[in-house]
């Protein structure tokens, strides 16, 4: 396996790293030799399998560091760039991912449940969306990011589908896009390119909290072209490839990933 990120003191930073499409992504770019920093929450019963986790990453003879924090406080996301660039020893960051899965899904209208309310839609779209600008601003101003760095967050179908109990995550994902777009545009000049990536019904925690999410998936295996869900490894390897010098001329774009389901 070629490790072309190898002895270039580059960093991925991936936000909720410990599950999912970030903990795929962070296992693959470790393979190619990327130093790898995780940003996640986690309860003390989880850490097991994370941990676990964690060290199949450092095994790749990579530096890697994790943080459990929350990391939309901003006095504790500006606490962990602190610690992050003592680490970093004259380090950059190459490549972060926004891997965030924290909102509401309610419906709008229940007899039985609750709905959603304003704060609901706020949370979200700021966990969501909003929070990937946050990061972008806090690594921006530290000086960290590389010369040829990438930001890459992670959206879906629902993005311009309505999908029942998913309005909230919807207008986080709308938000998300938008904020990419801006951010492809005016940090340009520092030579930082951000895309997302519209991933596939992908078989993952964040999914099986939608309720309806067996319906949603088995609609998805009638409708894709190869008759299966998108896999975390899929996506991660599109961030790999978006992380290559070659890539460097994708900016501000939303890529589909999920073997031509969105055609059909």
């Amino acid at each position: 396996m070629v490790k072309e990120f190898e002895n270039k003191n580059e960093w991925a930073l991936i936000l909720g790293g410990s599950s999912g499409l970030g903990l795929a992504t962070a296992k693959k770019l470790a393979r190619h030799g990327m130093n790898i920093c995780i940003v996640h929450r986690n309860s003390r019963s989880q850490l097991k399998q994370i941990n676990k986790d964690f060290k199949e990453i450092a095994s790749n003879s990579v530096d890697f560091i994790s943080y459990n924090t929350d990391a939309f406080i901003s006095k504790k996301r500006n606490e962990l760039i602190e610690n992050f660039e003592k680490v970093l020893d004259g380090g950059k960051v190459k490549t972060l991912v926004h891997s965030v899965a924290k909102g509401n899904l309610k419906p709008m209208v229940s007899d039985t449940t609750p709905i959603l309310q304003k704060d609901d839609f706020e949370l979200t779209i700021q966990t969501m969306g909003i929070s990937l600008y946050d990061w972008v601003k806090t690594v921006f101003e530290a000086k960290l990011f590389s010369k040829d760095a990438r930001v890459v967050s992670f959206t879906s179908e629902g993005n311009k589908k309505a999908w029942r109990n998913y309005a909230a995550v919807s207008a986080a994902k709308v938000t998300l896009e938008a904020i990419t777009r801006n951010i492809a545009l005016e940090f340009a000049r520092f030579g930082i390119k951000a895309n997302c990536i519209q991933a596939g019904v992908t078989d993952t925690a964040s999914l099986r909290m939608i309720p309806g999410s067996d319906r949603i998936k088995e609609h998805s295996l009638q409708r894709n072209p190869f008759n299966r869900l998108t896999l975390p490894e899929d996506v991660a390897d599109v961030v790999y490839l978006l992380s290559k010098d070659e890539a460097a001329w994708i900016n501000g774009t939303i890529i589909p990933v999920d073997g031509g389901e969105h055609i059909n």
